[in-house]
């Protein structure tokens, strides 16, 4: 019986990181689970550990790692409780392990997922921040080290899937055209620019096909989600700002499509349910039974498209702004959002003003060449700096 794929969960109490446990679970005999990883969710975090057993589980928050140490000791469990950034890293970049998921949410996943990279670990990678703000460096690490890349994001992983299995760097010499980058178009896709400016953090959090973290769904609800992950298919399949076209799609049936140079399109449908790229990830180049109910295209019945309206939502725009470009303006970008969408979630700013915070930002910092990671952390801290500056200044 062939050794079962040891690994690492990083962000195991979001979203992304309860989908893959419920993935691996169908799998016992393929897959172990070497660590888990949270911000501060002790509690979660110790159920999960009951559950699966792992080697380590690591806590950032100081507090709610001594928490989970103690309920864990208690409750007879083996596995052993670290905390901090180092411990991330260490998880990440352990011998022992064969597959990390890169599923914080935020800046924070940044460091152990170059640390994946340069093991040369299998990385699922569901953390957009780490291709926005140090894509070069990541593409860089992920080539140094052997390590293999897949996308858990539903419309990159949608957009592996349809390419060559095959293809140069060049996406013109594959015979590719263009990527097609589909879009729900969020909540407000049919409203009233004039609607926006009373949206609460309720209604922007009712998102109408995905179940999200509140950050990414925020994001979904002005775009940015879109316009980050525009950044992301640049530095994933080596694409330039006008091969990339975002169509907005309501149903979120076809995840993305590419365009080849016959004229032919191929997509890739399914479900909304992030366990489809998530076992595509965890198995390939096989595929692994992942739970997620068939398609039933007589009851969805119609696709519409339609192209994004940039001017009701400028986060789509500001990010192929910030691509264009280069170098730390997508890590500005991305700090000024992430300060945003936390600020109107504590409702200290309302919903039409988070491009508006972002673009400030944007126009007050000069970008610089990414060509280390201190310049990058760097760019990222002064742009939050400034991004709360001016919520108190306003």
């Amino acid at each position: 019986m062939p050794r079962r794929s040891s690994v690492t969960i990083l962000g195991a109490t979001g979203t992304i990181g309860k989908q893959t446990l419920d993935v691996i679970a169908r799998h016992p005999e393929r897959f172990n689970i070497f660590a888990l990883t949270a911000n501060s969710r002790a509690e979660e975090l110790h159920t999960q550990c009951l559950e699966h057993s792992p080697r380590y589980a690591v806590v950032l928050d100081e507090s709610a790692a001594e928490r989970l140490k103690t309920s864990l000791q208690k409750a007879g469990s083996d596995t052993e409780v670290l905390c901090g950034l180092s411990a991330l890293e260490f998880v990440s970049a352990h011998a022992d392990v064969d597959v990390v998921m890169a599923a914080i949410v935020g800046a924070a996943g940044l460091k152990p997922s170059i640390a994946a990279a340069k093991a040369g670990k299998r990385i699922l990678l569901a953390n957009k921040e780490t291709l926005v703000m140090s894509g070069s460096l990541f593409m860089q690490a992920v080539e140094q080290g052997g390590a293999t890349l897949l996308p858990i994001d539903s419309e990159h992983n949608a957009i592996f899937q349809v390419m060559p299995e095959k293809r140069s760097k060049d996406l013109s010499t594959s015979g590719i055209r263009r990527i097609l980058l589909t879009a729900s178009g969020g909540p407000f896709r049919n409203a009233a620019l004039s609607d926006l400016d009373n949206v609460t953090p309720e209604q922007a959090l009712n998102h109408p096909n995905w179940v999200m973290g509140p950050k990414i769904t925020i994001d979904s609800a002005t775009l940015m989600n879109k316009g980050l992950e525009v950044i992301e298919a640049h530095w994933l399949f080596n694409a330039s700002p006008e091969q990339i076209e975002v169509v907005v799609h309501p149903q979120s049936v076809i995840h993305s499509m590419v365009e080849y140079i016959d004229g032919s399109v191929l997509a890739q449908l399914g479900n909304p349910d992030m366990r489809t790229p998530i076992a595509y990830a965890l198995g390939f180049p096989e595929r692994l039974e992942s739970g997620v109910s068939s398609l039933d295209l007589f009851k969805i019945g119609r696709f519409d498209f339609e192209a994004p309206d940039t001017v009701k939502f400028p986060c789509l725009r500001l990010a192929f702004d910030s691509l264009r470009m280069g170098g730390t303006a997508p890590t500005i970008l991305n700090a000024a959002n992430e300060i945003a969408v936390d600020a109107f979630l504590n409702r200290k700013i309302g919903f039409v003003d988070i491009p508006v915070l972002i673009e400030s930002v944007l126009s007050r910092m000069k970008s610089k060449a990414a060509e280390t990671l201190e310049i990058v952390i760097e760019a990222d801290q002064q742009a939050r700096q400034l991004a709360k500056n001016w919520m108190l200044e306003r």
